[in-house]
């Protein structure tokens, strides 16, 4: 049965004997110095290098664009630090400040630390109002709008606290000498470096607010913003947060300008008499700018009679 079946035809006899004894195989093939095996190893390294490359190029692109992102990002920021610093300061002059004898007649039969507490009191209170009211608007998040509201929160809390010290000063005896931009900028300083000043030793605070001090500024505005960012949480949330941060910030703060003046303070009845100072020409007061004198008006002309009227323009008078 086998031998119905077809096969190959036989191999000639001797054919096997010729094939030449240094064929090589396909398994060692070698190409020069290499083998089969070298040859698609090293294509395999090629691949995976040029994964790589292309994953480090992807890589560094993400990154350059990134550090492209967040330069743009800080020159943002530091332009609105730079903005709500310059408006604090622009504004620090307009704020009005009672003196010492309006407290005293406001607050009768108080003494000094008696109106210091209603000071820090309202103060307290006008704060926490002005972060109830930023958070309240931020009930629904805007994005867009955020920047501009933690921008309002912090001009309206730095006036008010601006005026707290100003005023604690008043009360304490320790006002600052000077014009009205020289005691505004003082005042400001106080504010910064959250201390009172001291009259005795005039470079403890700047009549003029230097590079430092305006650095300093913008660093506390920095650390407030970073702090009243719960304050633009949703649903009413940031508004209680708000309130409550800004009313404890404000206390603390008149707590250690209240601890300085302490140490400096001047009696009432050991302060000099108030003297009436002039502003300078062309300064900014609560009112706005000192405008000059209305010319006074014309005296009004007499009537002229009939008579004397016909006279002048040569003609005679008809007769009635």
């Amino acid at each position: 049965m086998h031998e119905l079946l077809p096969r190959a035809p036989p191999e000639p006899a001797g054919r096997r004997e010729e094939r030449p004894a240094d064929l090589p195989r396909l398994r060692g093939l070698r190409y020069g110095s290499l083998t089969v095996r070298d040859v698609s190893q090293r294509d395999d390294a090629n691949v995976e290098r040029g994964r790589a490359a292309s994953l480090a190029d992807a890589v560094g692109r993400g990154t350059k664009a990134a550090g492209t992102g967040l330069r743009r990002t800080g020159r943002g920021v530091r332009a609105g630090v730079t903005a709500v610093a310059d408006r604090i300061i622009a504004s620090a002059p307009r704020v009005p400040v009672r003196d010492l004898a309006t407290l005293r007649a406001q607050f009768p039969g108080l003494g000094p630390e008696e109106i210091a507490d209603k000071l820090v009191a309202g103060a307290a209170g006008a704060t926490s109002t002005v972060g109830a009211g930023v958070g309240a608007a931020a009930m629904l998040p805007v994005p867009p709008a955020m920047p501009a509201e933690l921008a309002t929160e912090i001009v309206g809390v730095a006036t008010i606290e601006f005026k707290l010290i100003a005023e604690l000063h008043e009360v304490y005896g320790v006002r600052a000498p000077g014009t009205l931009s020289q005691r505004s900028a003082a005042y400001l300083t106080a504010w910064t470096q959250e201390r009172g000043i001291d009259v005795v030793k005039p470079a403890s605070f700047n009549a003029a607010l230097s590079g430092p001090v305006k650095r300093e500024l913008r660093q506390r505005i920095v650390k407030r913003t970073f702090r009243n960012l719960p304050n633009l949480a949703p649903f009413m949330i940031g508004a209680a947060v708000g309130a409550m941060m800004n009313r404890r910030e404000t206390k603390r703060l008149a707590e250690k300008v209240r601890k300085d003046l302490r140490a400096r303070q001047i009696p009432w009845d050991q302060l000099p008499p108030p003297e009436r100072t002039e502003q300078a020409a062309g300064e900014l007061s609560p009112a706005g700018p000192a405008q000059p004198p209305a010319p006074p008006r014309p005296a009004a002309q007499p009537p002229v009679p009939p008579k004397a009227k016909w006279r002048r323009l040569g003609r005679r008078r008809p007769r009635d």
